[in-house]
């Protein structure tokens, strides 16, 4: 069964770092191009980061220098590390195998003081 699992989500401050797990099975992450999008309060849910099979990234402008994504092939999961993270990050979290949509249930990052 294909499934993608979140976690790591959770409260921080502004200024400061999350990292965001999502833990794949039924298939290799590193054959699949991998991504995580966001689900911010009023907004449509948007593609935060991308990552090819082959393993180049790419990020929006808003997230651009503070978001890098990554693979572990050996744990079969992807990554998504935060940085300098501001209230405008706040939202639902969610994985995804865009071949064949595949989609996590999302874990929530709340960005507050």
């Amino acid at each position: 069964q294909v499934q993608l699992v979140e976690s790591g989500g959770g409260l921080v401050q502004p200024g400061g770092s999350l990292r965001l797990s999502c833990e794949a099975s039924g298939f290799t992450v590193s054959g699949y191009a991998m991504a995580w999008h966001r689900q911010t309060p009023g907004k449509e849910r948007e593609l935060v980061a991308l990552i090819a099979s082959g393993g180049h990234s790419n990020y929006p402008d808003s997230v651009r220098g503070r978001f890098t994504i990554s693979v572990d092939s050996a744990k079969n999961t992807v990554y998504l590390h935060m940085a300098n993270l501001n209230p405008d990050d706040t939202g639902v979290y969610y994985c995804k195998r865009p071949t064949g949509s595949i989609w996590g249930q999302g874990t929530q990052v709340t960005v507050s003081s």
